[in-house]
């Protein structure tokens, strides 16, 4: 290089910026000053012997701690450079105001009036296109006409917006020049959101399922491309037509929309494991959602983790995001260098060692079906043979008449039943082998007995359960073990509720209950799985947290 060019990088080691730092440093036309939260940088391995540790070494690159909410700070790390690509920015997945508000808001007001104060002549800010996106309507091949909605998705896309307009503002002041940058839906090598999650979801179980109809359209932007049109755009802010670029926001992606739950699925046949296949509705998790988020704000100061599951996010999955790049390409040169396809294929190919180790995918009966141990039973109480079904109601009908709307007693009832029992037999027994062509099946005495190795079983079986429980009260005994308590108390509970039922008022519920419950569970079993599984996990997470922070206020405690 003839001569120091310095540029300014904020958030220099995040996803994004690390690539559009290399690819500067590449470029050999800046000099980098990489400005980021820590207090010292941490190279990962590849780093330490690759282009970035050339370049600290060499000098070409430098680091400088830097939070943006510190004006000091700010002015310390712009001193001597031309250009800053402003792409610092929180957690999107962490719905806390304040913190947006003052690193986004507050953040990039000190960036720009340290721009001006240090004479720096370019500035790149890194929006996002979730500030034109409500959360309610999708967006169709949207471009930058579109303006901000009266109300955002969250208050990352909120603050976003407030820092973008900001930008667009300052474009003019002590000879700065700016634009806005809006890449969609980033992905690439080094990502630390997009595929981790999958992968967890994966392992856990959880990737089986869409959200929606599965149909909504995105554009995804591959982050080599994402760092181009930094590139792309300061070029255009230092060339002779830079007025007419400047003062603007640029839509930035791939220019090749797909069905958003097809890209996912990419990724996770790609690393070997199942597509998600399951359809549940948008309003139905909502709900669920919400709950979550609630639950969030009331239990976070107790040290619960931020949730996947946000109402933001189900919106995101759930709607079209398309967008035009067409005033990028005008005014800035821009066009992606990496096909989608070529982006996927390198970015499976850098998260090889999260692959599955096996790709298994085993298509058996239903849960509910499982449940009820299959057979007659299963295909009874789930409709599948509605014949055996609607007889089996009507013989419980009858049933239900003759014994208990009467009003009888259990003792009456047993003893009704049995002599029911006793005279169908009876007359069974003097049936001749054959009535009316129809052959009679006669029930054997032996189909009553017990042999004497079902009856040891059933003896082993009855001392394994009271062995067992003698165990369990020895455990309960010794008063530490709260986990085997509760899973003792909570049951007992609920049987003490369920013995104060009449056992009129047991049949009456139990049995339509039995027919029609299992059957939409078959029928919904992908909401129902998601509903338990969250509520599974929030309980995990409470129970995991309440002992630490039990034992953290004891310690407090004067």
């Amino acid at each position: 290089m003839e001569e120091e060019k310095w540029c300014v990088v904020t958030g220099g080691r995040g996803f994004a910026a690390r690539h559009l730092v290399e690819m500067l440093i590449r470029s050999q036309k800046w000099f980098v000053r990489i400005a980021d939260l820590g207090s010292a940088i941490k190279l990962d391995p590849h780093e330490e012997d690759g282009l970035l540790g050339d370049a600290l070494e060499s000098g070409q690159a430098q680091y400088a701690s830097t939070d943006l909410r510190y004006y000091n700070q700010v002015v310390k790390a712009f001193q001597g450079a031309e250009a800053v690509f402003h792409m610092a920015s929180p957690d999107s997945s962490i719905n806390n105001f304040h913190l947006h508000y003052s690193v986004n808001v507050v953040g990039t007001r000190n960036v720009i009036d340290a721009c001006i104060e240090c004479k720096v002549k370019r500035l790149i800010y890194t929006s996002t296109p979730s500030v034109v996106f409500d959360g309610v309507h999708g967006i169709h091949n949207g471009n930058e006409s579109m303006p901000y909605p009266r109300r955002h998705n969250d208050c990352y896309s909120a603050t976003k917006a407030e820092a973008e307009a900001l930008v667009i503002k300052a474009n003019g002041r002590g000879g700065l020049l700016t634009c806005c940058i809006r890449p969609s839906s980033i992905f690439g090598p080094g990502d630390r959101l997009l595929v981790p999650s999958l992968v967890a979801a994966a392992r856990a179980g959880k990737s089986k399922y869409i959200i929606g109809n599965g149909k909504n359209m995105y554009d995804f932007t591959y982050v080599e491309n994402v760092a181009y049109g930094h590139i792309c755009a300061e070029r255009a802010l230092a060339s002779e037509s830079a007025e007419e670029a400047a003062g603007q926001a640029y839509l930035i992606t791939n220019m090749e929309p797909i069905k958003f739950w097809d890209f996912m699925s990419l990724i996770l046949e790609g690393l070997g494991y199942d597509r998600p296949r399951k359809k549940i509705p948008a309003y139905i998790m909502m709900p669920i959602a919400y709950l979550v988020e609630w639950t969030y704000k009331l239990l976070a100061p107790f040290g619960m983790k931020v949730p996947q599951l946000t109402p933001s996010r189900v919106r995101l999955l759930s709607c079209t995001r398309t967008f035009s790049c067409s005033m990028a390409k005008k005014k800035l040169g821009y066009s992606p260098n990496v096909s989608l396809k070529d982006g996927l294929k390198k970015t499976l190919e850098s998260f090889s060692h999260l692959k599955a180790e096996k790709l298994t995918r085993i298509i058996g009966p239903s849960k509910a079906s499982v449940y009820l141990g299959g057979g007659k039973v299963a295909d009874t109480l789930l409709w599948r043979d509605k014949k055996r079904t609607l007889s089996t109601i009507l013989m419980l009908v009858s049933f239900y008449y003759f014994f208990f709307a009467s009003g009888y007693t259990m003792i009456t009832a047993i003893s009704r039943l049995l002599l029911v029992a006793t005279l169908f037999l009876f007359i069974h027994n003097i049936l001749p082998a054959k009535v009316l062509g129809h052959k009679i099946e006669k029930i054997s005495a032996s189909s009553f007995y017990f042999s004497e190795e079902k009856a040891r079983q059933v003896a082993l079986t009855i001392g394994s359960i009271w062995n067992s429980g003698v165990n369990i009260l020895n455990s309960l005994c010794r008063g530490k073990d709260w986990t085997l308590f509760s899973k003792v108390v909570i049951p007992l509970l609920i049987f003490n509720i369920l013995g104060s039922v009449a056992l009129h008022t047991a049949f009456v519920i139990g049995v339509p209950f039995s027919f029609i419950a299992f059957y939409i569970y078959e029928k919904r079993e992908a909401e129902f799985d998601v509903f338990f599984c969250s509520a599974h996990s929030l309980l995990m997470e409470l129970r995991a947290d309440f002992p630490r922070k039990l034992l953290t206020v004891n310690q407090e405690a004067p």
